[in-house]
């Protein structure tokens, strides 16, 4: 069968599934709802099921991308309803469609974070992290295959912005480098708490809401 991609969310408990344990899960659902996944041939096979960008645990999404491929022919519509009725709380098949397109080609992510500030003054709080962000650089920590250094993340936002909410809640909106390089939202953070303590958060969530190709347009 040609290779499916499914669109699903990530949220509520189950953000607190790790990157592997959700693959595992996904195999068990698509098993449970009685279909089988297509292996590959060679001395070492493996299920062809991949998840384009691995979310780490904490975070929400509602765009997440998977590709697979079956052993047999199935219609789209029936294969994520049944899909559906077998997965864990939080994890919702939204689409499933073909798609030729590499994931290679997503480039930006848009992501939503919600910043909780316990005795601080929010409207005091929101210009300054809006001037905060108006820096040309933000050199932080950053894990890598080489160790901790320092990365300088401004050129890696696209854009950034900030709201509150009725209940108090800072809502941070950000269009950030998915690849090449990539940044994790959680060094928008660790920027605040290390260059500027005083606004940074004292708890803060993010989800990603959409995932686009280098020219802006939606990636599917």
């Amino acid at each position: 069968m040609n290779k499916m991609r499914m669109l699903f969310s990530k949220k509520g408990r189950a953000v607190y599934i790790s990157h592997l344990d959700l693959m595992h899960t996904m195999q068990r659902a698509i098993s449970r709802a009685g279909f089988s996944l297509k292996y590959s041939e060679g001395y070492n096979p493996h299920p062809q099921i991949s998840i384009a960008l691995p979310l780490s645990v904490g975070m929400s999404s509602i765009c997440e991308i998977m590709d697979l491929r079956l052993n047999e022919e199935v219609s789209f519509d029936d294969f994520r309803k049944r899909l559906n009725a077998v997965l864990p709380e939080g994890i919702h098949i939204e689409d499933v469609y073909t798609s030729e397109e590499k994931s290679s080609g997503i480039k930006w992510l848009r992501v939503k974070g919600e910043y909780e500030y316990d005795s601080r003054d929010v409207s005091v709080v929101l210009p300054q992290l809006e001037d905060f962000f108006e820096r040309d650089s933000i050199t932080v920590q950053k894990k890598s295959k080489r160790g901790i250094t320092d990365a300088d993340i401004r050129p890696m936002i696209r854009e950034i912005g900030f709201s509150c909410d009725s209940d108090g809640l800072v809502i941070m909106e950000a269009v950030i480098s998915a690849s090449e390089p990539t940044l994790n939202p959680e060094l928008i953070t660790a920027a605040l708490r290390t260059l500027n303590p005083g606004i940074a958060p004292d708890f803060a969530a993010y989800e990603r809401i959409e995932i686009y190709r280098p020219d802006m347009t939606v990636f599917r």
